[in-house]
């Protein structure tokens, strides 16, 4: 299994902490955003190889941190070449850009940079093991006001299976949201072309997923653990807060 990190925006609400630096990079009780989520990627060992894929802006800063830290897991810096906000490929065609660059032919789990979380990656691999369908990891905030124009939202059945995924939604149906972490298997990952070709939408990772729901069978894994996505300075503050009161 391959995983790809999204680390190719621009984090621009998160300015000025963001004007010189990737949000992936930013630390949260004295650990990178990104260390925090390979300390659960490296929990699988179905992993041999980490892509992170990023942009010319911030490619030199990842390469210097990659220089420094430590992994049994061979990572790989990518550049997708974007220079500002505007010129950004988006989720979709930042996954395509390294799919199509190293020939990925497997199953792939795809983490947003901006995540952080206390689930198990190995739980969610093993769930995707007994679906042998792709999944995606999900998390009830409870309150459908809270998910309001603000999250992708997912309605499943009993059995875990996605129904429906709605991007952001005025009025929400469910509480349930999509957190920026897929695994997406080697036969859904070659519908990726046919749904670039159809939507022409390369930015957001849901409208692929919204794709694969419509034609095969897709499952949420629903976790209860916290769940942080940092996109304000809220947010950050509200995950700094949460994750030194732990140590």
């Amino acid at each position: 299994m391959k995983v790809i990190i999204l680390a190719a925006g621009y984090g621009t609400r998160l300015y000025p902490l963001t004007k010189d630096m990737p949000k992936a990079l930013l630390k949260v009780a004295g650990r990178t955003i990104l260390e925090h989520i390979l300390n659960r990627v490296e929990e699988v060992p179905d992993i041999d190889k980490i892509f992170i894929v990023t942009n010319e802006k911030f490619y030199k800063s990842l390469l210097e941190w990659k220089e420094k830290y430590k992994s049994r897991i061979g990572i790989e810096i990518i550049n997708d070449k974007t220079n500002s906000n505007e010129e950004r490929l988006g989720a979709i065609g930042d996954i395509h850009y390294v799919v199509s660059a190293r020939n990925i032919d497997e199953d792939i789990l795809i983490v947003g940079s901006d995540n952080l979380f206390e689930f198990s990656i190995a739980h969610l691999n093993r769930f995707f093991k007994e679906k042998k369908s792709s999944v995606i990891a999900l998390f009830d905030i409870k309150e459908k006001s809270k998910a309001a124009n603000k999250y992708g939202i997912v309605h499943t059945d009993l059995n875990h299976k996605v129904l429906e995924f709605h991007e952001k939604p005025t009025e929400p149906k469910t509480s349930l949201v999509s957190t920026a972490c897929y695994i997406l298997s080697k036969q859904d990952l070659r519908e990726l072309e046919e749904c670039i070709k159809s939507n022409n939408k390369l930015d957001n990772l849901g409208e692929f997923i919204k794709y694969l729901a419509q034609r095969k069978h897709i499952y949420g894994y629903i976790f209860s653990e916290r769940w942080f996505d940092i996109g304000s300075h809220e947010q950050l503050k509200e995950a700094e807060e949460y994750w030194s009161g732990k140590n």
